[in-house]
């Protein structure tokens, strides 16, 4: 380390090192306002950081997971919707906490990852979910260089988790039981989104999403272009690409879209808050809240039916209404706005299986002689 005066009396501490990718000499350097025994001390050590994050494109450079982790932060920043990097963010501080975020990656063993993961105590079907982010992790400094053999993933196995096996039947709603759950609601609003869910398959954040203008009475068509996030509060673009669509109106979701029209029109003018862009929102004019949402259609399902249902079961539920009419598999996924769905497929099976008996119930009866 060598070190230049500046013109306006400040010093500049420098250091050389080669760099790995072109072999040529580079200099690092920091400035301080005086050259003292504990200036230079400090700069040695800033000098020292400076070339080890430098280098860190050579081979030999071993990452700790705090380390990867940050490189993979980076990466999913700009690759990767605000509400997967939120999820992936926490999921990855809870793999450092139990594997440590000074252990060196390349160090790793399949025994240490199983015993430090049994360790923490969580149950196997949580300890399977950060598995997996933590295999994808891996997988991903895998293929930016920065570790060079990951062969003790394939060694480490799911951890072996009794799930509650959710019957097909579960995910969804029977059209009896849409019926009774709605009689059952006594909140306009709530009672309203639920039925729209059931009538045109949206998400429940698509829902939320929409402007006025994406409700086209006109066209009689719903154009669903963006998502709202939930858990950051903020709209984001649909899930995937096929997300992006317009859902016809029939006479049923048409006359639910007026109804709520008409109950935003009431709210409006009796909270006085103008006129929103939304074409639902809350008595300040912002968005519905999805959470006082889910605890409402939950717990009135589970009073009502028995059993506590999810939006998301409604999505399922208008598959299965339009699986029942006859409608194909096709044209239920580009209204629902997926290229493949194995809960719809699951669906099919069963409804087709459920009407097959029905035929054979009918049949059974017929008696020729």
């Amino acid at each position: 380390m060598w070190v230049e005066e500046a013109n306006n009396g400040k010093f500049k501490f420098c250091e050389r090192y080669t760099d790995y990718m072109t072999g040529k000499l580079k200099r690092v350097s920091v400035t301080m306002d005086k050259n003292t025994p504990q200036t230079r001390k400090t700069a040695q050590k800033t000098l020292e950081l400076k070339i080890q994050q430098a280098m860190k494109t050579a081979p030999n450079h071993q990452y700790t997971l705090k380390e990867l982790i940050e490189e993979y932060r980076k990466d999913q920043k700009v690759t990767v919707k605000q509400s997967t990097y939120s999820r992936n963010y926490f999921a990855c501080n809870a793999i450092m906490k139990m594997l440590g975020e000074s252990t060196i990656v390349e160090h790793m063993t399949a025994k240490y990852v199983r015993s430090r993961f049994r360790d923490s105590g969580k149950e196997n079907s949580t300890l399977n979910e950060h598995l997996t982010r933590f295999k994808a992790l891996i997988r991903w400094g895998y293929s930016n260089d920065m570790l060079s053999d990951i062969t003790f993933l394939d060694k480490i196995e799911p951890f072996k988790d009794v799930p509650h096996k959710q019957k097909i039947q579960d995910k969804y709603l029977e059209s009896n039981e849409l019926k009774a759950l709605l009689n059952g609601m006594d909140h306009s609003l709530w009672r309203l989104c639920t039925e729209f869910m059931a009538l045109s398959g949206l998400r429940v954040g698509e829902l939320i999403a929409l402007d006025r203008s994406d409700v086209d009475f006109k066209n009689k068509v719903i154009h669903v272009t963006k998502n709202y996030d939930y858990i950051n509060q903020i709209v984001t673009s649909p899930k995937s690409f096929c997300s992006i669509r317009d859902v016809y109106m029939q006479e049923e979701l048409e006359n639910v879209c007026k109804q709520l029209n008409a109950l935003m029109l009431r709210r409006r003018l009796m909270s006085n808050i103008g006129k929103p862009a939304l074409f639902l929102f809350s008595r300040n004019g912002t968005y519905i809240h999805y959470y006082s949402y889910n605890k409402y259609l939950r717990e009135n399902s589970k009073r009502v039916l028995g059993r506590a249902i999810t939006p998301h079961a409604l999505r399922h539920t208008h598959a299965s209404l339009l699986l029942e009419q006859g409608i194909s598999i096709d044209t239920i996924s580009r209204r629902l706005g997926h290229e493949n769905s194995k809960v719809t497929k699951e669906i099919y099976l069963h409804v087709t299986k459920k009407l097959t008996e029905k035929d054979n119930e009918q049949i059974a009866k017929v008696s020729i002689f």
